[in-house]
C-alpha cells in the first residue's frame, strides 16, 4: 500500500517536542521528507534519528523562529535540501498564561515574537517557493484560545486570534496560486506548554484543569493535521477545531 505523503516535502517548526514532534514523525511514516525546525539541538538531533532509523529522511534546523532571518534560512535550507517545499506545519509557539494587570510585559512580547512573527516569517519565505512550483500546504496551528477568551490568557489568545485572520487573509490570497490554507485549533492539550507558565495562580488552575479531564493528546492533533493535508488536491480543509470531549469552553 501506498503511503499517502510519499515524495512530498514537509517543513515542521516547534518540532522539539508535543505537537510538532507527534506531527513529524506521523508524517514521516506516511512518507514525507521532514525538516525539523526548533531551538533546542538535542531534541531535535534525537528526533532526526528516530525517523532516519525507521526509514525515513529528517533534517534538523536548529533555528530560532523569532529571528526572521534564521526563519528565512531554515525554509530556504529546506528547499535546497529536498529541491521543494510541499507543505509547511507552522506549530511553534508558547503560552505564558497571566493576568494583564501587573504582567511581566517580556513575556507579551516572546508570545508575540514567536506565536505571531515567527509564523508570519516562515510563511513569508514560504510562499515564492510554492508559488514556483505551481502549488503547496500553508498549516497553521492556533488553539480554542483563537476562538475564545478568558481572564489571564487575554495576551496569549490574541496572539492566536491574530493567527486566525491571518490564515483566512493568506487562504483568499493565495488560492489562485494553488496553494491551500488550514487552520488547526487544538483544545487542551496535555504537553509541556504549561510548565513555563510564570503565574503561580494560573499555573495551578491550569494544573488543576487537565487534572479534572482526560487531555488531548499530541498524536490526537497530528491526526488532524494529517486529515487536513491528505484531502483530494480540490478540497481544501480550511479549519479543524479539536478539543477533549470533557472540555467546556
Amino acid at each position: 500500500m501506498s503511503k499517502k505523503l510519499e515524495g512530498k516535502v514537509v517543513l515542521v517548526t516547534g518540532a522539539s517536542s508535543g505537537i510538532g514532534e507527534a506531527t513529524a514523525l506521523a508524517l514521516a511514516a506516511e512518507g514525507a521528507r521532514v525538516a525539523l525546525l526548533a531551538r533546542r539541538a538535542d531534541r531535535l538531533e534525537a528526533l532526526a534519528a528516530r525517523i532516519r532509523e525507521a526509514g525515513g529522511e529528517a533534517l534538523p534546523l536548529i533555528t530560532d523562529l523569532a529571528d526572521e532571518a534564521q526563519a528565512r534560512s531554515a525554509v530556504l535550507q529546506t528547499h535546497q535540501a529536498f529541491g521543494r517545499l510541499d507543505i509547511l506545519i507552522n506549530n511553534a509557539g508558547i503560552m505564558l498564561l497571566g493576568f494583564i494587570d501587573g504582567a511581566d510585559t517580556e513575556e507579551w512580547r516572546r508570545m508575540i515574537d514567536v506565536n505571531v512573527l515567527g509564523l508570519f516569517y516562515a510563511t513569508h519565505a514560504a510562499l515564492p517557493l510554492m508559488k514556483a512550483q505551481g502549488g503547496g500546504h500553508i498549516v497553521n496551528v492556533s488553539s480554542v484560545a483563537g476562538r475564545k477568551a478568558r481572564a489571564g490568557s487575554g495576551v496569549y489568545s490574541a496572539t492566536k486570534w491574530a493567527v486566525g485572520a491571518f490564515t483566512e487573509s493568506l487562504r483568499v490570497e493565495v488560492f489562485r496560486h494553488n496553494i491551500r490554507v488550514s487552520l488547526i485549533e487544538p483544545g487542551a492539550v496535555d504537553t509541556e506548554l504549561r510548565e513555563h507558565i510564570s503565574d503561580a495562580k494560573i499555573r495551578e488552575q491550569s494544573d488543576a484543569f487537565f487534572k479534572s479531564i482526560t487531555p488531548l493528546q499530541s498524536p490526537d492533533i497530528a491526526a488532524g493535521i494529517l486529515y487536513a493535508i491528505t484531502q483530494a488536491p480540490h478540497v481544501n480543509v480550511n479549519e479543524v477545531l479539536i478539543r477533549p470531549v470533557e472540555q467546556e469552553y
